[in-house]
């Protein structure tokens, strides 16, 4: 099993459903027949006939007074906001509905509909608020123990973080397990998922994260008098808001032998940090051929439609997309399944320039794996499919040593990022510190491509990202991807001599790297910036040594001497151009040199990016090809080598103050021999002008063609859109500077 996925961020229109009233909603409620098949699949009839009128009055049926512990709440928060962080035109509209929903919240006469409306009104428009300022980069750190701003641990898996209103909520489940792991990773802890609650924390930044509550704990009831306590598991969670009746459902994966088994739990609560109580439990979803679900995640659409992601329960070879009744999400209605084939779990979904994707990893006990995907081929989440493919980026190190957990998108200002978020379970099993490891994902060429860092940067206002100064380079540098004795080591290729991971890697963890008879490995490190770096590395056993090669072929050797027990080695001062940059690491003899804990980090601060500049490599430019760093001389970490066809285009993002005339630089190189490549230049969408790109006389000569053209305020969208089949020449950058007058 792994970890469950849930993505959300909630930016909902008001709905048709605002205009129903109670009586309405009790009338839709008890016209919505089940089918036969779902009636048979849910939880067995043993509820009184008090507990299900209980049951409709959560559904926000009753047509009296409503009983409401959330519109207050949420009231008093949104009155703590100042008007003047926030733009004018973004504050109105929060104004207005924060001032009608204290009139319904002061109310006891208001209805179920009426304060279920207020709540969406308020949510909708706090989902608008723009920052009058443009936010800070805060830091994620990965391979750590995350705690919240009291300095307290967050227990949280199985869960996700969802944004309501203007504000990031992250469920999941505490377990005796990851306290048990926290206090001592260096040894396995099997079968420690006891349940223990289901924390919420909230968040503006996606990095500071504050406790908020207890959602649900063991003696949240389950229906028939059971308990979450008395259950075998719980897990894999998501949170969704019903308009209609103003509730905050939670799905979450149950097996209790005293509700029929397995099946999803849908609890209830009024505000996002409320204390939630029982909705139902449904023990089988229509067209899966299982009892409840094998994992499970909650996606939301655009469109504000909710949706459970997940697969069969046993063999898991099928996936589904169900969608939770709208009335009040307290059903999950008929899956459609959009894959079949080779079992996976951790399945989760995520939206990206308009294509849905499904992800998912190897069904092999919450071990680590690469990333799965089937994008979709039509604009409905329930529609067709592609074949499954590997996410790139998640090869070298085995999705940074975790499985799926679940994404976040979140909508900036400037760009959109998705945010994946790994889990590092492996039943507690001594992998690696920390199961919360948080990456960005980038779009490139025409798939996504994820960014295995140890650490970043993320500004939560403008969606822009960055790698972070304390970043490793070096992918599976503790040697816990593999889990497993192997002969060829994740992300590390196998040289000569004798290769293999070990048992006994240094400060307790599971795994080390040994090479012996003259053996060695090396990692190909696709790019690092240009700086001076440190390697470092632990070492024990016979002799060997460690050799930093960079794009232009300058070396730098660390000598390791033989050593009985494990020492600390290190060599400052690596002068490292632009580009790859590869490390090899080779036994000075017969004897085994033993390594762990390798790391490549950048200790100089660089030089900065002029003002006006836009590499191509970096978010939100985009290419229709490959980034690539094999042809010396380029600026940034990367270029854009674009497709050989016509419309392989390259396209930045670039923004003005103010509307004016400004002058374009495009580096560029061209090593063909087939003549000039022609293209057009398009300015927001309208041909501003024809290119010809002509040869540099090699690949790694690298040239600059100005141009003149018109932008607006704000952003602007510049595109070289090649017009052969011999597509664009590299492309280095984009410099944007004043007109020449």
């Amino acid at each position: 099993m792994t970890e469950g996925d849930i993505v959300r961020k909630r930016s909902r229109v008001a709905s048709k459903y605002w205009k129903l009233t109670g009586a309405a909603l009790l009338s839709l409620a008890l016209a919505t027949p089940l089918s036969a098949s779902t009636a048979a699949a849910e939880a067995p009839a043993t509820q009184t006939r008090a507990a299900q009128a209980g049951e409709l009055q959560d559904q926000g049926a009753a047509a009296g007074p409503a009983v409401d512990r959330g519109l207050e709440y949420l009231v008093s928060d949104y009155q703590t906001r100042t008007p003047t962080k926030y733009t004018a035109d973004s504050w109105k509209p929060l104004a207005k509905a924060l001032t009608a929903a204290a009139g319904v919240a002061d109310d006891t006469s208001a209805t179920t509909s009426e304060v279920a409306a207020a709540k969406t009104a308020l949510m909708t428009s706090a989902a608008g608020l723009k920052a009058a300022d443009e936010g800070t980069f805060q830091t994620i750190t990965n391979n750590t123990f995350w705690n919240d701003t009291s300095g307290n641990p967050i227990y949280s898996q199985g869960g996700g973080v969802f944004k309501f209103g203007d504000t990031y909520y992250w469920y999941g489940v505490h377990y005796t397990g990851a306290e048990l792991y926290r206090a001592n990773p260096t040894r396995k802890y099997d079968g420690n998922v006891s349940f223990v609650s289901i924390p919420v924390y909230s968040s503006k930044d996606l990095v500071k994260w504050k406790f908020e509550n207890r959602v649900a704990t063991r003696s949240t009831g389950v229906g028939s008098g059971a308990n979450l306590g008395g259950a075998g598991w719980v897990g894999r969670l998501g949170v969704s808001y019903n308009e209609n009746t103003g509730k905050y459902v939670l799905a979450v994966q149950m097996w209790h032998t005293g509700r029929g088994g397995h099946g999803v739990l849908l609890l209830q609560g009024d505000s996002p940090t409320d204390t939630f109580d029982y909705g139902y439990f449904q023990t089988q979803i229509t067209n899966s051929p299982t009892t409840g679900t094998g994992d499970q995640t909650v996606f939301t659409d655009d469109n504000g439609k909710d949706y459970l992601i997940f697969s069969n329960r046993e063999g898991r070879s099928r996936g589904f997309v169900a969608k939770f009744r709208e009335s009040d999400s307290l059903r999950i209605e008929p899956g459609v399944e959009i894959r079949r084939g080779a079992g996976r779990e951790g399945n989760a979904m995520f939206k990206l320039d308009g294509k849905y994707y499904h992800a998912a990893s190897d069904l092999h006990g919450w071990n680590t794996s690469v990333n799965y995907v089937n994008e979709s081929t039509s604009s409905n989440v329930q529609g067709s499919y592609s074949s499954e493919y590997v996410l790139a980026g998640t090869e070298m190190d085995y999705s940074h040593v975790t499985q799926t957990g679940f994404f976040v998108t979140v909508k900036g200002t400037k760009q959109n990022t998705v945010i994946y978020a790994g889990d590092r379970w492996a039943d507690f099993a001594w992998n690696g510190i920390g199961y919360n490891q948080w990456v960005p994902i980038t779009k490139t060429g025409t798939r996504p491509q994820f960014h295995s860092v140890s650490q970043w940067q993320f500004n939560a206002t403008t969606g822009e990202w960055r790698v972070g100064p304390a970043n490793n380079y070096i992918l599976n540098p503790d040697i816990q991807a593999d889990r497993i004795i192997v002969s060829s080591v994740r992300g590390w290729r196998n040289l000569a001599g004798s290769v293999t991971n070990v048992n006994g890697g240094v400060n307790g963890s599971r795994f080390a790297l040994q090479v012996s008879n003259s053996g060695g490995v090396e990692q190909r490190i696709e790019s690092v910036p240009a700086g001076t770096y440190t390697l470092s590395l632990h070492a024990r056993g016979s002799a060997g040594q460690v050799v930093i090669t960079g794009a232009n072929g300058s070396q730098r050797t660390l000598g390791i001497p033989s050593s009985s027990g494990w020492a600390k080695r290190e060599l400052t001062g690596i002068e490292l151009p632009g580009g790859a940059a590869t490390v090899t690491v080779r036994a000075s003899g017969s004897g085994g040199v033993t390594v762990d804990q390798l790391s490549l980090v950048k200790t100089s601060a660089g030089t900065p990016a002029p003002a006006g500049r836009y590499e191509a490599e970096t978010a939100p430019a985009q290419c229709r090809g490959t980034i690539d760093s094999n042809q010396a001389g380029y600026s940034g970490s990367g270029f854009c080598n674009g497709d050989s066809a016509v419309g392989a285009f390259a396209e930045f993002t670039v923004n003005s103050e103010t509307p004016r005339t400004a002058t374009l630089g495009i580096r560029f190189a061209h090593g063909g021999t087939t003549g000039a490549r022609p293209a057009n230049l398009v300015v927001n969408g309208a041909t501003a002008g024809a290119l010809s790109f002509e040869s540099t006389g090699a690949w790694t000569t690298w040239t600059t063609k100005t141009v003149t053209v018109s932008l607006n305020a704000g952003s602007n969208t510049i595109r070289l859109d090649p017009t052969s089949a011999a597509g664009l020449p590299n492309v280095d950058y984009l410099d944007v500077g004043a007109a020449a007058g």
